[in-house]
């Protein structure tokens, strides 16, 4: 018994030893110098900066976000372009749409997750007044459908002979480095969208001509083999059909390329949305200075099946002499080169490679 007593004693000095040993943690000596440390100016920014991360960790994070509805419930339906009222000054434009659009014309829906990114490749040389009327349209149609969305505008630098192809493949190709676009719509700056239920977003089995029904030919498709004005293809699909040809200069021919060749001969099939909503007002005007119709482009034409997969979005060449972001919109200014002679039955040739 006075062995098990002694043995409790012992063990009670010895966890009393052990906790006289930690006693000097909570001296009130040092309790006052913590006390000092909390209180000094580098602890308290150091909490000041701790705080703050756990702030955008947390409070500041974004939500995930539900996905965009398949039907926007913004859309309105059918609006005809009213071209009667003064047209809005660029900058009254950018001032309305600055607080929902990001630097470069490149907007996101603030509250889902957009189903469609697409980028919107406007060929462009001194039509100021169609731009204008393009821009303030446009932004708010693409809004209203919850898209995703860029508006490229590639302009051709100098007064030489004008090449939508070319414009079209640099615009592209500039826009894909940009963002992983879902879709690209090359869209002529003189047509405007009268119906918001007609969505600028693209048919991942075949590529889609959206412009059918444009008032100057009464709302009626203008021929059956039509693939201009408003087209919409996948990159993949653009790919595919080697975008579109260098080797058209000045007006004529350039989309019935693309429709009754590239796109047929890579194994396509365009479509098209019905009519009642593919609906579209065009800006009147002349033809432009440098852009005249030029009648080597039906020989052209005749050519497509020889070279369609050789003179395109490979063999493109093109110096991008400035890039821009403005509020509206990206500029790209690119030199396309000029125009070679052309002899009479002499057929231009490809000698430029990617």
């Amino acid at each position: 018994m006075a062995r098990k007593n002694h043995l409790h004693h012992h063990h009670f000095h010895l966890h009393q030893s052990q906790t006289d040993l930690a006693l000097p943690a909570f001296h009130p000596h040092l309790w006052r110098s913590r006390r000092r440390l909390w209180r000094s100016r580098p602890f308290l920014v150091l909490l000041a900066a701790a705080s703050a991360l756990c702030y955008v960790h947390f409070a500041a994070a974004p939500r995930l976000q539900a996905d965009c509805p398949a039907v926007s419930p913004l859309l309105v339906g059918p609006r005809l372009a009213n071209l009667s009222a003064p047209l809005a000054t660029l900058e009254k434009t950018s001032n309305r749409s600055a607080l929902s659009l990001s630097p470069g014309g490149v907007y996101r829906p603030p509250d889902c997750r957009p189903r469609h990114r697409t980028a919107i490749v406007v060929p462009y040389r001194k039509r100021l007044t169609h731009l204008r009327a393009l821009l303030d349209h446009l932004h708010p149609f693409l809004q209203r459908q919850q898209l995703h969305y860029g508006i490229y505008l590639v302009e051709q630098w100098g007064n030489g002979t004008f090449n939508k192809g070319r414009l079209y493949n640099a615009g592209a190709r500039e826009a894909l480095r940009d963002e992983k676009w879902s879709c690209i719509i090359f869209h002529d700056v003189d047509l405007l969208p009268e119906d918001d239920r007609n969505t600028y977003a693209c048919n991942t089995g075949s590529p889609m001509h959206l412009s059918v029904a444009i008032d100057k030919f009464a709302y009626r498709l203008y021929y059956k083999g039509a693939f201009g004005g408003v087209v919409a293809v996948t990159p993949d699909q653009f790919r595919k059909m080697n975008g579109f040809s260098n080797q058209f200069w000045g007006w004529g021919q350039e989309d019935d390329n693309l429709w009754q060749s590239r796109v047929f001969l890579a194994g396509m099939e365009p479509v098209r949305p019905p009519e009642a909503i593919a609906r579209y007002k065009m800006i009147k005007h002349e033809r432009d200075p440098g852009n005249e119709r030029n009648p080597h482009n039906v020989e052209l034409l005749k050519r497509t099946k020889l070279d369609w997969d050789s003179d395109g979005l490979n063999s493109v060449t093109h110096k991008l002499l400035s890039k821009e972001r403005r509020r509206l919109y990206t500029h790209l200014m690119v030199d396309v080169g000029e125009k070679p002679h052309q002899e009479k039955g002499k057929q231009e040739k490809t000698t430029t490679s990617m």
